[in-house]
């Protein structure tokens, strides 16, 4: 199983880096709860989120895995992120991910973070596209 987990992990985080996550990875009633939203988030608003995060970099928002531990059903993942934002400025991150395993696929996400980084160069170009659209 431990190798199994690692091998579904790799392909998350490989899948986050490509703003696009699919539902093939994930259980129909997959939650995820981040730093930022602290709530469950249920599926669908996930995928969204992490397609929408990757428009706000020219090139993407890379994750790396820096180790993975497995047990259980569960991950432990310690990752960092770096991307270039669409305004041009650099972008960088750590993270601790906690995944929650069921039937080879991801059942749960608990996403922590630095929320700095994302109060301070996200949260504008986040807030500006917003106005753009209006109510």
């Amino acid at each position: 199983m431990t190798q199994d987990a690692h091998t579904i992990a790799r392909s998350f985080f490989a899948a986050l880096s490509a703003a696009d996550l699919p539902d093939t990875l994930l259980t129909p009633d997959m939650t995820a709860w981040t730093t930022s939203s602290g709530v469950a988030s249920e599926k669908t608003s996930y995928q969204r989120g992490v397609a929408m995060l990757g428009t706000l970099f020219d090139g993407g928002l890379s994750f790396t895995v820096e180790s993975l531990t497995a047990q259980d059903d569960r991950v432990a993942a310690e990752v960092r992120s770096h991307g270039t934002l669409v305004n041009g400025e650099p972008f960088a991150n750590r993270y601790v991910f906690i995944l929650r395993l069921r039937d080879g696929r991801i059942a749960s996400v608990a996403e922590h973070f630095d929320p700095t980084p994302v109060q301070e160069k996200i949260r504008p170009l986040i807030q500006a596209a917003m106005a753009r659209k209006g109510p």
